[in-house]
């Protein structure tokens, strides 16, 4: 079975998206979709893709649509989801999957609603590097007892992975710590019980704190530490720190070394060293094999539980 598959954002994740799907034999990519009419028409020139679209509604319109994947602004991410399943198309939104709890169940109650494949891009679960832990942890070879994680960038002005200007604002709490938070709770197998959170001051033009530093303590009684920043001028990117029973681990994206900086071979984990091709896979694979994926919309909910109640907590801060 080979499902067709459309793209709806021609930036830059929606071309990592595109690189990914490139080496999935059952996956075809039919249609491009992005506001910029000359960024979908470059993006399908140079990538074969038959069918261009402006707007998401005309690639929803598309017998030939089976499935599509949303690179598209946070802010929008769970209304086109919906819109997607009420189309009867499949659907994997990029990360965060809302911005807003109850956008967020919404995005459950219509996949529920729908049976259709609803999964959201959590690429920590598919990265090697975290699933190489997570093999010792499910052998009962390792516990996590602390997390230690930094997410760094240098974004001063409204401005994407590329350089490039957006239109909308990007979030350290409901986009950044997602990521954290969910693998924090996946990899321990342990609900968030308690959260805390400080923020520094809110940036006069783009109207977001700036730094975050984030506190939780699962069920099982594991902590994570997590230190947000978009004033870091240095490598950036988000760096996770496994302090655990037998041995210390460094994860860095699909890389990963031991606590002195000893590389750890995991090109056997999967298939491929690439996080989002392993995270495209799956959503295929779902859909192919008629199964719930991993990092479906239900199964990352939790999350977004908590990143409400750390709003919360900070909006109740002086």
């Amino acid at each position: 079975m080979t499902v067709r598959i459309a793209v709806a954002g021609a930036g830059a994740f929606g071309n990592k998206h595109l690189d990914g799907l490139a080496a999935i034999d059952d996956a075809e990519v039919v249609a491009i979709a992005d506001p910029v009419a000359a960024n979908a028409q470059k993006v399908a020139e140079a990538r074969g893709i038959p069918h261009v679209a402006t707007e998401l509604d005309a690639v929803l319109a598309r017998d030939d649509v089976d499935a599509v994947i949303l690179a598209t602004p946070t802010p929008v991410h769970a209304s086109q989801a919906i819109a997607c399943l009420e189309a009867g198309k499949h659907v994997e939104v990029e990360i965060p999957l809302c911005d807003n709890l109850a956008d967020g169940r919404a995005v459950v109650a219509a996949q529920e609603a729908s049976g259709l494949v609803a999964m959201c891009g959590h690429t920590r679960r598919f990265n090697p590097s975290h699933e190489w832990v997570r093999r010792r942890i499910e052998s009962g070879e390792y516990t996590i007892q602390h997390m230690d994680v930094q997410t760094f960038f240098f974004r001063r002005t409204n401005t994407n992975a590329l350089g490039e200007p957006r239109s909308w604002t990007d979030h350290l709490l409901w986009h950044h710590a997602a990521h954290t938070v969910d693998l924090f709770q996946y990899q321990t197998g342990s609900p968030v019980v308690a959260a805390q959170a400080m923020q520094g001051p809110v940036h006069p033009e783009l109207g977001i704190a700036m730094d975050m530093s984030i506190q939780l303590r699962t069920e099982a009684g594991q902590l994570c530490t997590l230190a947000l920043s978009f004033n870091n001028e240095g490598p950036f990117g988000t760096f996770f720190r496994y302090i655990g029973d037998t041995g210390t681990y460094v994860a860095r994206y699909d890389d990963l070394v031991d606590g002195k900086e000893q590389p750890i071979d995991v090109s056997d984990v999967d298939v491929s060293m690439n996080g989002i091709e392993l995270q495209d896979r799956e959503f295929v694979a779902a859909i192919t094999e008629g199964r719930e994926p991993n990092a479906s919309v239900a199964k990352v909910l939790p999350c977004y539980e908590v990143l409400d109640r750390i709003e919360r907590h900070l909006q109740a801060q002086p």
